[in-house]
């Protein structure tokens, strides 16, 4: 595959969002990257459904697809790779069981956490939350961008994912402090029109430093 994009969007199965169709939305719009995530209650046989829905999305779009947490899905329906978070599997386990061509994103929010995790195979960092967010229950106080900053500075050539409670008119501090991109969750799932608020963090995103050489 090629460079890892800048805007990562993650699906939203929570109740009254219709993900498939924020999904297609998005990736119609340009979004590069999509990150399956699923409800924690949800059966493996509905995960694995969804799951299949959204990479066929991202085969016709063009994009990545991704498995947040759930490697066992991410390898079951051929995505390119998968997401752990600092509850499940530690970053060299998960590189074993997704093999050494997948991407695989680690989530960090200091600098020690993200040095191992890049010696241990990751291929990206999702760093945060940035900001406050309400998408997901039981997270740690956000870090700001100066923790995105010194995450970022201790992995130089790794990307870094800036992620939660990011909009678009929080892209440019982001970028600032050494973040490659941004993972959304409700600046698209919960915007009017997903396809324009996915344009939106695009032209935020590539009003950054250009892509290097």
């Amino acid at each position: 595959m090629g460079p890892l994009g800048r805007l990562h969007l993650i699906t939203d199965t929570r109740p009254g969002r219709d993900a498939l169709a924020v999904a297609a939305a998005a990736l119609a719009a340009g979004a590069p990257v999509m990150q399956v995530r699923v409800a924690d209650d949800t059966t493996d046989r509905d995960a694995y459904r969804f799951a299949v829905q959204v990479r066929e999305l991202c085969e016709r779009f063009g994009a990545t697809c991704l498995v947040n947490d759930r490697l066992d899905l991410a390898l079951a329906v051929g995505a390119a790779g998968g997401h752990v978070g600092a509850d499940d599997l530690p970053p060299d386990a998960a590189r074993r069981v997704l093999g050494p061509a997948a991407v695989l994103g680690v989530t960090c929010r200091d600098p020690v956490a993200a040095r191992a995790a890049v010696t241990a195979g990751a291929s990206y960092l999702g760093v945060g939350p940035a900001f406050g967010t309400s998408t997901k229950d039981g997270l740690p106080e956000p870090i700001g961008p100066a923790g995105v900053a010194a995450v970022a500075a201790a992995v130089p050539g790794t990307p870094v994912i800036a992620i939660g409670g990011v909009r678009a008119d929080r892209v440019a501090p982001l970028r600032t402090a050494g973040a490659y991109g941004v993972a959304v969750v409700g600046a698209v799932s919960g915007a009017a029109d997903p396809g324009a608020a996915t344009r939106e963090l695009l032209r935020a995103l590539a009003a950054g430093e250009p892509e290097p050489a």
